[in-house]
């Protein structure tokens, strides 16, 4: 009698567990709503309004600098340049320019102007029979005082070498392959006293796209390659609406506090890239957009690649990385979480000092002595 007794209490406590999660089940469906991110057919998500804070990953001062920067984007006067250096990157390079002892002498080499620059006290012995140019970044539309400054300084002072920054040709009034041009000249000239393999040549940006762009043109043009490339806030592919990949769309807002690239883009792909130096030039084209052709990309020196978390150029980079690495190119990324396009210019960042440090070990390790 008593088993018979607990089996029923059993049946009956569970029957009722299950009407309970039943009823829980249709409450459930009762109070769900439809998702606010919408998905069509070809993958195409819209996605509603929504907060995005500072990357809890940050240094305080990055977090700090996150900000200001953001808000800094916001004010166009701010972004207006004087004597080729962009209002808001002011500070910036006042701050380099006390914390990097250097000379500076304003010069032509293979006809093109440049800043040389060496370290105060003189190039380090291990360094003597070495050297790197830079290409600054701006859009190829200005920038050469300010960017090439800021890009330049660092690695002269704390790596000891000498750094030529090339103030190579930039539109409107100037259109590919001029800047190309221009870089292959000094390049062609530094190889009088340098050989190829202690060659290194970097920039960020429009500078990081002109790097790749140069070791192409080097190629077609029967150059040796540099014994190292860096390839900084960029990469080696171009879309209508900037780098291309998910990029263009989600770090307008986050990185730069600007809208998204529009979808469908405003300029079809045939169009090519919107930048004025680049007009009638085609993204297919490998001497543009190296990725264009595995030829070309597989005979790249060893390259470093950076970005950051919120940089417009994060996929390209990325994507180039991938495609070098595929074709046995030997080749480092590294990117920096919650920073944006070009973040190492305040040198007062730790994460700005780690991406030195970076550049400066890369050329150390890959350029001959």
């Amino acid at each position: 009698m008593e088993t018979r007794n607990a089996r029923g209490r059993g049946a009956v406590k569970a029957t009722v567990i299950a009407l309970l999660a039943l009823a829980a089940s249709v409450a459930a469906a009762q109070d769900r709503k439809p998702s606010p991110v919408r998905v069509d057919p070809d993958g195409t998500v819209l996605a509603p309004a929504m907060s995005v804070p500072v990357s809890s990953l940050l240094s305080p001062e990055a977090k700090a600098y996150m900000a200001e920067h953001l808000r800094q984007m916001q004010q166009p006067e701010l972004l207006a340049q004087k004597d080729g250096v962009p209002i808001f990157m002011e500070s910036y390079l006042a701050r380099q320019r006390v914390l990097f002892p250097h000379d500076r002498v304003d010069a032509k080499i293979g006809g093109v102007h440049v800043y040389d620059y060496t370290p105060k006290g003189g190039v380090s012995p291990e360094n003597r029979a070495r050297v790197l140019i830079n290409l600054h970044g701006g859009g190829f539309m200005g920038c050469f005082q300010g960017c090439g400054e800021l890009e330049s300084l660092p690695l002269t002072s704390l790596g000891r070498i000498r750094v030529v920054a090339v103030d190579y040709r930039q539109g409107p009034e100037h259109h590919f392959p001029a800047a190309s041009e221009d870089v292959a000249s000094v390049y062609r000239e530094l190889l009088k006293t340098y050989p190829a393999k202690n060659i290194g040549i970097y920039g960020c940006s429009a500078g990081g796209m002109l790097t790749g762009m140069s070791v192409a043109w080097f190629q077609a043009h029967g150059l040796p390659r540099p014994g190292a490339i860096g390839i900084f806030c960029a990469g080696a592919t171009l879309s209508p609406s900037g780098f291309g990949g998910d990029a263009d769309f989600f770090t307008g807002p986050l990185g730069d506090a600007r809208p998204p690239a529009p979808w469908p883009p405003a300029r079809p792909a045939s169009e090519g890239s919107a930048l004025p130096y680049l007009a009638g030039a085609s993204v297919k084209d490998p001497l543009v957009s190296p990725t264009a052709s595995d030829e070309v990309l597989r005979q790249f020196p060893p390259t470093l690649l950076i970005t950051a978390t919120r940089g417009f150029e994060l996929s390209s980079t990325v994507y180039t990385h991938t495609q070098l690495v595929r074709l046995g190119v030997e080749a480092d990324l590294h990117v920096w979480e919650g920073l944006f396009h070009g973040f190492f210019y305040n040198a007062d960042v730790p994460e700005s000092r780690q991406a030195y440090d970076v550049m400066l070990k890369f050329f150390d390790k890959h350029l001959g002595r």
